[in-house]
């Protein structure tokens, strides 16, 4: 049996940083991760002859943890690349031209989509602060957006931009998620979109997740699933699937909202956490890198929002290749090992591409997973997310699916992280004083 003051299940970037924070304090601290590896949905690995990100893997200077903890380790961001061509279709017709074309078709409408961003969200890291969001958090991002006054063709592309950030289908998707980014982003769609797919991390995610280990005076155990927890007022107790036992007065659930219900937790969690985990949220689609022939130009494609892939961009060309990284609403449409289907569903995008090689993860099939980035559904907001963050006893939920700020991202783990590591700190120096007070 092993004591602890703090058990962290999950090694995702939330468990990564509460670790940290905990143990350079002095609590004895050890991680329980499920899995051969660190941070959870980000995953950089060797394919198609260099590293890729196949999980998340985008952070921007509007993003205060991320960035300060870049800049914390010394590690730089890179930006990625100026494109010049861009594709895009409505109805049934194909369309080329300049990025900036395809831009100037999208601003229109996501200025009126966005345009009350700031008024719901004034506060974007307090996001529960304005009761007026009760009026709108029941509203689908789909009805918002056909409730605006646009041309086909427009509404057809703007589903479509949405379908992407929200990497699944728009008819459970929130409308007040989509004003949240927006106001995050001080209320401009067009560095909300920079946001969302410019700047990476030197070296990768798996750099910074390394370097907030190396910090940590953390224990950190792997391949240590956990089957189940039971709590009481002395403390908890936790039993991996390989029958280890693990004791400590807090303890801090850092996994996906999706596999929350997956742990065996007694006395159970509230009734709201539960259906909010077997609910979830919108992103269950797809990430796909795609290896194709020659030196391609650097252009975006967006196409209808169910397709397969609905986006694909270049991301890096090599001297006799061209490296595609695409985005799709439904995981199950994607063979991420059918060389083939890619080429078919590349095919309605962007013609004249061969494709040579592909690349990718199933997040959805992934049972320490079964999501993507979290982009929440209608009514998650005003009916779940403070539940979520509050404390149940001696457990508190931690990850980017119930951050304030830029849930969905590297920056929503790591504040929810902190978060969570300064209510445990605050908690066991409050048993500490009591224990003290009883002894004299």
């Amino acid at each position: 049996m092993d004591n602890s003051d703090v058990l962290i299940i999950g090694a995702g970037f939330a468990g990564l940083t509460a670790a940290r924070e905990l143990s350079r304090h002095g609590y004895k601290t050890t991680i329980l991760e499920a899995r051969d590896r660190i941070a959870g949905r980000t995953h950089l690995e060797e394919h198609l002859g260099r590293n890729l990100e196949l999980g998340g893997t985008w952070v921007h200077w509007t993003q205060p943890y991320v960035w300060a903890e870049m800049g914390r380790y010394g590690i730089h961001p890179v930006s990625g690349p100026d494109f010049t061509q861009a594709y895009w279709s409505t109805g049934n017709q194909q369309h080329t031209g300049h990025p900036d074309e395809l831009m100037d078709l999208l601003d229109a409408p996501n200025q009126a989509l966005l345009a009350d961003s700031r008024k719901y969200f004034p506060l974007p890291w307090s996001p529960l602060s304005n009761p007026e969001i009760t009026n709108i958090d029941g509203v689908t991002l789909s009805e918002a957006i056909d409730h605006l006054d646009l041309p086909a063709d427009q509404r057809q592309l703007l589903r479509s931009f949405w379908t992407l950030n929200f990497n699944g289908a728009l008819d459970q998707a929130a409308y007040t998620q989509a004003l949240r980014w927006c106001a995050a982003a001080s209320g401009s769609w067009q560095l909300m979109f920079e946001t969302c797919a410019t700047f990476k991390i030197e070296g990768g995610t798996r750099r910074l997740a390394e370097a907030i280990l190396a910090d940590s005076n953390a224990e950190l155990l792997l391949e240590h699933p956990v089957a189940s927890i039971h709590r009481d007022a002395d403390g908890v107790v936790v039993r991996t699937i390989s029958g280890h036992r693990f004791t400590a007065r807090q303890l801090i659930l850092a996994v996906p909202l999706s596999t929350l219900n997956d742990i065996d937790i007694q006395p159970e969690l509230s009734a709201t956490k539960r259906e909010a985990a077997t609910r979830s949220h919108a992103g269950r689609g797809a990430k796909l890198w795609v290896k194709v022939k020659g030196q391609q130009e650097r252009f975006v494609a967006m196409g209808p929002e169910d397709a397969p892939l609905n986006f694909v961009q270049v991301e890096y060309i090599d001297a006799n290749t061209t490296t595609l990284v695409c985005f799709g609403p439904v995981a199950a449409a994607v063979d991420v090992t059918d060389t083939a289907a890619a080429q078919r569903i590349l095919d309605e995008l962007v013609p004249g591409l061969e494709v040579l090689e592909i690349a990718g993860h199933n997040w959805v099939d992934d049972k320490y997973a079964r999501s993507t980035w979290s982009m929440h559904y209608t009514g998650y907001l005003t009916e779940s997310l403070a539940e979520l963050q509050r404390p149940e006893g001696r457990i508190r939920i931690a990850g980017s699916d119930i951050a304030n700020g830029w849930g969905g991202f590297i920056d929503g783990a790591i504040e929810s992280g902190l978060d969570a590591a300064r209510t445990v700190a605050e908690q066991l120096e409050n048993q500490l004083r009591s224990s003290a007070v009883l002894t004299v």
